[in-house]
């Protein structure tokens, strides 16, 4: 059987700016297309324990996380994502705790009209 190629986007969005380029990448006739195999043929990773990938959700295909051994498909836009700067729970909760002592003070403030 011949060699197939398959032509895929990646998006590098760890340094700043997203930057979008097309690969094309050969694929053997015992090559099963994965995220792991368009890593290392891309020469973005050296391996499934890379340094440089070993953040849990740091790829993903069309925004959605995938695993190393995740299959991907002809015309996939494979993402590098950056770190994260802040949690998004942590600012979650921050934001709920706001508006839950802003209703204590409303409610604090009807009390005191009431009295008086």
């Amino acid at each position: 059987m011949a060699d197939q190629s398959m032509e895929i986007l990646i998006c590098d969005a760890r340094l700043g700016e997203p930057q979008l380029k097309p690969f094309t990448f050969y694929l053997s006739a015992s090559e099963a297309p994965t995220v792991g195999l368009a890593l290392l043929k891309s020469g973005i990773a050296q391996g499934p324990d890379d340094p440089i990938l070993a953040r849990k959700g740091c790829f993903g295909v069309f925004g959605k996380r995938k695993d190393w051994d995740s299959p991907i498909y002809e015309g996939d836009r494979l993402e590098l994502y950056s770190p994260l700067l802040v949690d998004p729970k942590a600012v979650r909760r921050k934001k709920a705790n706001q508006n839950q002592d802003a209703k204590f003070q409303a409610a604090a403030a009807k009390r005191k009209a009431r009295r008086l």
